[in-house]
């Protein structure tokens, strides 16, 4: 019988783990530059833990296995990172200091049909700063992302951040004449807007919202409004009254925590907002990102500023997408610790590189090939490839006993950067010959000098 992979997975040969390594490098790397740490989670969670984050519709998305005979004991592989990091913030809330700037990379698992750029298990990089209303730290999550790009060669020419705010959009519908009960039916609609033709999209919201609810003019103002528009059209509607910059506009004062007497005025959404913005610009990201009312993202969590990356000249799905949620972590039992973040997939990421032509080349390589000159200096090849490696040297030798050509070619063919020659100069002088492949020059070195400065050979 022949097996396969199942539908949606992928097995990852030396090649593609390499190119995968990569990937994780420069995602690392720009995680880092700006602070953040790395942490990790479990590969399964309660079910529950996902249920009251977005609902028992959850259930046809996941991986859920119950354990044993209890109907307590219900699991769900993770289909993403968000509820295990409000958990774990949740649990140690009073002693991390601020602000929390954690980033992680996990394998996760989503049970949906596999289409290109989505697949049922994948890589994700997260990154959120969280305990911090600034909208700073809006604006440097975007920059984390912006960072990573410039990283790979990817230019502002290539990929925008669209970024846009649920509290602002919630506000602008309402002043198109929708009801507070019909403005997240609204967002969910909104979200498939660039996905349905527009005999379609009418269609679905004379459904949703009635004939005499005209979705037209709403429309128009998200395809071509500016940020100042939109903040104008929603005050002057009255909707934006009392209305903080990282709150949603349901959020009662009731769930936040008094302000305490000497502290600073909480900012207004026009403050907020333009805030925001003027970080953008000084981060030296601004030419990144661009003000787009169609970005709603479909997760009802989101408290604030939303945001979503796009090539500019390839059609994709999203590279990443995320935003403000103040209020997760009392869903899952914690305090109030408002977070902002993001998270991008490796099979979209991967796919928009390789489209552009920026995915490099991964040949595997080593620093040093062990040869014997001859078969009796084997062993000697053998313990000077064990010193080299106990040195911190990736050494390799040939299992086959051959003549010194053939050694060579194996050498290239393993793309090492140089050979090491065991031979009569190591059993005569303790001197072995060092071939530097590139350009086949070649020193005769002592080897214990050699092996006490083992990092010239890295």
């Amino acid at each position: 019988m022949k097996f396969q992979s199942p539908p949606g997975m992928r097995d990852f040969y030396p090649a593609d783990q390499r190119l995968q390594n990569w990937l994780f490098d420069h995602w690392r790397a720009a995680s880092l530059a700006f602070g953040c740490e790395e942490y990790e989670g479990p590969i399964f969670e309660f079910l529950d833990l996902y249920t009251v984050k977005s609902g028992a519709e959850i259930l046809t998305q996941l991986f859920h296995v119950r354990h044993g005979m209890s109907e307590d004991a219900k699991f769900a592989i993770r289909p993403e990172m968000t509820p295990t990091l409000a958990r774990m913030i949740a649990a140690r809330a009073n002693a991390l200091p601020r602000p929390i700037k954690w980033f992680t990379i996990p394998r996760m698992c989503r049970a949906e049909r596999q289409q290109r750029g989505r697949l049922r298990e994948f890589f994700q990089w997260n990154v959120d700063i969280l305990g911090v209303d600034d909208p700073l730290a809006d604006a440097e999550v975007i920059a984390v992302a912006a960072e990573f790009f410039r990283r790979v060669g990817v230019s502002a020419e290539d990929v925008v951040i669209r970024y846009s705010h649920r509290a602002l959009a919630a506000a602008v519908m309402r002043s198109f004449g929708l009801s507070a009960e019909q403005v997240e039916p609204a967002f969910t609609l909104i979200d498939r807007l660039d996905k349905l033709s527009s005999a379609d999209f009418a269609k679905a919201w004379s459904e949703k919202f009635g004939e005499s609810s005209s979705p037209d003019a709403l429309v128009e103002f998200l395809k071509n409004a500016t940020l100042e528009q939109a903040i104008d059209r929603a005050e002057a509607a009255g909707g934006l009254d009392g209305a903080k910059g990282g709150e949603a506009m349901a959020m009662s004062a009731a769930s936040s925590p008094a302000p305490k007497a000497d502290a600073p005025a909480p900012l207004t959404m026009r403050e907020s907002l333009m805030r925001f913005r003027q970080h953008l610009v000084d981060l030296g990201v601004a030419d990144y990102c661009a003000f787009d009312f169609r970005v709603i993202r479909g997760l009802a969590y989101y408290t604030g500023t939303i945001f979503e990356a796009y090539p500019r000249k390839i059609a994709s799905r999203a590279l990443l997408g995320g935003g403000r949620y103040d209020n997760l972590t009392e869903l899952v039992g914690g305090p109030r610790v408002p977070g902002v973040g993001f998270g991008s997939g490796d099979a979209p990421i991967l796919d928009f590189l390789r489209d552009l032509g920026k995915l490099p080349e991964t040949a595997a390589a080593i620093d040093v090939f062990v040869i014997d000159a001859d078969e009796r200096f084997f062993t000697a090849a053998m313990r000077v490839a064990s010193d080299l490696r106990r040195a911190g040297v990736n050494a390799e030798f040939s299992y086959k006993r051959q003549n010194l050509g053939k050694q060579l070619k194996q050498a290239t063919s393993r793309n090492a950067r140089k050979a090491i020659i065991v031979g009569e100069e190591f059993e005569k002088q303790g001197a072995v010959v060092v071939k530097h492949l590139s350009d086949g020059s070649q020193t005769v070195v002592e080897w214990e000098k050699l092996r006490s400065n083992a990092n010239y050979l890295r």
